[in-house]
């Protein structure tokens, strides 16, 4: 990075609040202390370099099953310290183990539902009743707490001078813990063990989705047609100006030509689209090869062997050439797909085309590029997980 903020003159701008060891070498504990300065708005600050070498370490300290230090410098911690980790890291906040625990003091990693939805919805109350966290101070639902909410629980005294006028310069009043750089106003809740975020009611209907509570809509690309016509799609429609084809692909049958279902996941060797862990010869020499899985009977039908280079095709035309993984893992007429690999392109070794050096040890066909049209109407990615194919020998 630090090479190519050089090459394009901005380094100066971009590595203005970190230390560097030399032009080209960022110091890895000062860029670890401006990320966890630009976490405030999730509770997540308190980590540090220190602490986290500490736990590293001490590893031998904390329990296998509740991942909590028992004695030695992390006492109380638990490992990586979890998210929220509230506050400065001076506050010791040990992490959260489990997001909704109100066995637990806030101080020791318990934790309310968050308030983030408004305290009322059609004349409902949308905060707790009733339920709190261990010890906390107020026994009832809040919501998320700001400088006019210390004020108005007397609490705004407990703030340092130093925190007052860090919250003052903000926003005064209106500050809140997210915004509230200083910490005060997480350090204050949490001393009288309230959640900074508040403490609600769990949110079941999701009034801004077009499905408030969920319902199954068959996919777009499916061999199931019996089912459309009880779980349709949404109809097409524009986000932000960019038409966006539902209906009008799923009325379309490619069952036919692309009989089996095909998805795609995660392996635990690689993460992501894998061009780093691909990169580290001990997780590539674990999983060497992109591949397809297919079910021995279809196997058998195709007349596809394990081991064997095989061409899949989704019903918008790209395909990837894998190799055939025979196995009793997915069901018959099902197809699975792995979505770490990249370097080849229908067929293509593509390794040519990196610059020296920064190519991985193992390259692959994208799983990407034999999925189909994005569907999801909140996120609109694409869908992965259900669409259609069909397969045979390469």
């Amino acid at each position: 990075m630090a090479k190519f903020l050089n090459k394009f003159g901005w380094a100066d701008r971009f590595f203005r609040n970190i230390e560097m060891e030399d032009p080209e070498t960022p110091n890895v504990e000062s860029v670890t202390r401006e990320f966890n300065r630009g976490m405030w708005t999730i509770g997540y600050t308190g980590q540090s370099p220190e602490r986290i070498k500490m736990h590293m370490e001490n590893q031998h300290t904390f329990d296998r099953t509740t991942l909590q230090a028992i004695g030695g410098p992390a006492d109380g911690d638990y490992y990586g310290l979890p998210w929220p980790s509230w506050g400065s890291a001076d506050m010791k906040h040990p992490g959260t183990p489990n997001l909704y625990d109100l066995s637990k003091r806030v101080s020791e990693g318990g934790l309310t539902f968050r308030a983030r939805f408004g305290v009322e919805r059609d004349g409902d109350n949308m905060l707790a009743e009733g339920v709190y966290s261990k010890d906390s101070d107020i026994q009832d639902g809040y919501p998320e707490f700001t400088m006019q909410m210390l004020i108005d629980l007397g609490w705004d005294n407990e703030l340092t001078a130093a925190e007052r006028s860090v919250i003052d310069g903000i926003a005064g009043v209106k500050t809140n813990w997210k915004t509230d750089l200083s910490g005060g106003i997480q350090r204050v809740a949490i001393a009288h063990e309230c959640a900074p975020f508040g403490n609600a009611k769990a949110r079941a209907v999701v009034w801004t989705f077009p499905d408030p509570v969920p319902v199954h809509r068959e996919p777009l690309y499916t061999n199931r047609r019996d089912l459309v016509e009880d779980y349709p799609t949404y109809e097409d429609r524009k986000f932000y100006r960019l038409p966006t084809m539902y209906a009008s692909i799923q009325k379309q049958d490619f069952s036919k030509e692309y009989p089996m279902i095909l998805t795609s996941g995660r392996l635990v060797e690689y993460e992501g689209g894998a061009d780093e862990s691909r990169s580290n010869p001990w997780l590539a020499e674990l999983q060497q090869d992109m591949f397809v899985e297919i079910n021995t009977r279809d196997a058998n039908n195709l007349g596809v062997r394990d081991g064997a280079q095989v061409w899949v095709e989704g019903p918008e035309g790209a395909k990837v050439k894998v190799m055939a993984m025979v196995t009793e893992r997915v069901g018959e007429g099902v197809a699975f797909m792995p979505f770490h690999f990249g370097g080849h392109l229908e067929g293509v070794d593509l390794r040519d085309k990196y610059p020296d050096g920064a190519d991985p040890f193992v390259l692959g066909e994208s799983s990407n590029t034999a999925q189909t049209y994005g569907y999801d109407s909140v996120t609109q990615m694409q869908e992965t997980k259900a669409t259609l194919c069909k397969i045979w020998t390469a």
